[in-house]
């Protein structure tokens, strides 16, 4: 005659060895080893027995109690590691396929066209030299000529730094005193040829503003420099920078820093006139504040709006989409 207990282990040992994956694990093991399992049950049926039969019995299903216990613990080890080995083949990379490649990355079209300006006119003898973006009120305005009344020291056309008597720079103006006074320093003389590339701000914003911008201003200063040079070395810069032989017509205006002065404008090939940029000879003023003599030395200066160029290039018309981070503006330019 066969014994319950034997029959019990081995089916319990088939099932678990039939189990198809935790789930049905956790439901023999509840079936099994719960409160009321089926050998949970042979425990408590010890307690009507005979001190000797209950002995003996007690320790034969504790010995299946542990068979179980055993059995169910390496099927739960070899399903995971199953499972484990199905995730890996689902999920495998064929490492001996050939790449997919990335998509190449491009300069910003700002970086492009401040690149470009900067290379035309180190072509003309330029360096290009670069300066703080917070300055102080003697390099932005005090420096350049800028009474203390005037409009572009206002609240509603600057950036102020509070309780510092600082500034967000208005322009790049302020690496050209730098520069100057940087040589005087140093107990050289002029000649200067530079262009200042860089970030400025200022209190506008629409579709020809930014609060943030960036310039290109250049300065020449040497002994006889003159307006000619200026019309020269301006216009030989458009005609390479358009690629082409543009008109160029210089139209008085006033700027503090400079006299005299004028915006310069150029032709479209529509044939309209269209203001690119400022410039204009030295005002002594602007000299003697740095140290330079304005009886022996003179120079011209000018400024120009990377944006509005970056913009009159590649036929951009809202200055804001070159800062909006739009991959679908900024893809063309790769």
């Amino acid at each position: 005659m066969s014994d319950p207990l034997d029959e019990l282990k081995s089916r319990a040992l088939a099932e678990i060895e039939a189990a198809a994956d935790a789930r049905a694990l956790e439901q023999l093991r509840v079936d099994l080893l719960g409160k009321k399992g089926r050998v949970t049950e042979l425990l408590k049926s010890l307690g009507g027995m005979a001190p000797d039969e209950r002995k003996a019995y007690g320790e034969r299903v504790n010995r299946v109690k542990e068979a179980v216990a055993a059995a169910l613990e390496a099927r739960t080890q070899t399903l995971a590691v199953a499972a484990m080995a199905q995730q890996l083949a689902a999920e495998a990379i064929d490492v001996t396929l050939p790449g997919r490649g990335e998509i190449p990355g491009g300069l910003h079209p700002v970086t492009r066209t401040i690149q470009r300006i900067e290379r035309l006119f180190g072509e003309l003898g330029f360096a290009t030299v670069e300066g703080p973006e917070i300055e102080d009120d003697f390099h932005n305005f005090g420096a350049l000529n800028i009474p203390e009344l005037h409009p572009a020291r206002g609240m509603h056309d600057t950036f102020y730094v509070k309780n510092g008597g600082m500034v967000l720079r208005t322009h790049t103006s302020p690496v050209q005193i730098r520069t100057m006074e940087a040589l005087k320093a140093a107990g050289r003389e002029p000649p200067i040829r530079i262009v200042c590339p860089g970030r400025v701000y200022r209190s506008d914003s629409d579709r020809t503003h930014s609060p943030m911008f960036h310039q290109v201003e250049g300065l020449y200063v040497g002994e006889n420099v003159s307006f000619a040079d200026l019309q020269y070395d301006l216009k030989s810069f458009l005609s390479r920078f358009f690629e082409r032989e543009v008109e160029v017509r210089f139209r008085p205006s006033y700027f503090p820093f400079t006299e005299p002065s004028s915006e310069v404008d150029i032709k479209d090939e529509k044939g309209r006139w269209l203001e690119v940029l400022g410039c204009g000879m030295v005002h002594p003023k602007v000299f003697e504040a740095v140290g330079i003599d304005p009886e022996r030395f003179t120079g011209y200066a000018f400024g120009l709006g990377v944006e509005r160029f970056a913009m009159l290039r590649y036929g951009v018309d809202d200055l804001r989409d070159f800062f909006n981070n739009d991959l679908r503006f900024l893809e063309q330019f790769r």
